[in-house]
Order: C-alpha cells, then structure tokens, then sequence
C-alpha cells in the first residue's frame, strides 16, 4: 500500500517541466535517470531505517535480558486439607 503513495511521487519528480512565454506553451518531459536515482536513493534510505530499527530492538533485548538476568523460584507445596481417598 505504501508502494501505491511513493511510486508517484518519484515518478512526479523525474518530470521535468518547462514553459515558453513567446509562444504560450508547456513541454512536460520524463527523466527516466532521475526516477531511477530517486528510487535508488529511496531503496537505501528505506534499507537504513530498518537496518536502524533491527540494532534498537537487539540493543533493547540486551538491556531488558542483562535488567532481569535469572530469578530463582523456590516452591514448596503442601497439603492442608485431609485426604479425601478412600
């Protein structure tokens, strides 16, 4: 979906847009390089962020495993109530 809102806008940005006065007209022109520049730039940063997100997350792990290290549990259970087996 996220897909669908970025394309276009790299695709609006490899337009390239120019205008003459003298005979009241508009060229429109499509810069294939500066799509493929702009994806590629958008690729990478993209492939930073979630290299970003992936050492936040382990570091956090490491923080929350070395916090709460091992517990000892000590359980002792007995029985209060007399037996009921006959």
């Amino acid at each position: 979906m996220r897909a669908a809102i970025v394309i276009p806008a790299l695709l609006l940005g490899a337009c390239q847009v120019s205008t003459d006065d003298a005979n009241d007209s508009m060229t429109v022109a499509y810069n294939q390089d500066v799509a493929e520049n702009a994806a590629s730039d958008a690729a990478n940063t993209a492939g930073s962020i979630a290299e970003d997100i992936g050492n936040d997350v382990e570091r956090t792990s490491d923080k929350v495993q070395n916090e709460v290290g091992d517990v000892d549990v000590d359980v002792d259970v007995s029985r209060n109530a007399p037996s009921n087996s006959n």
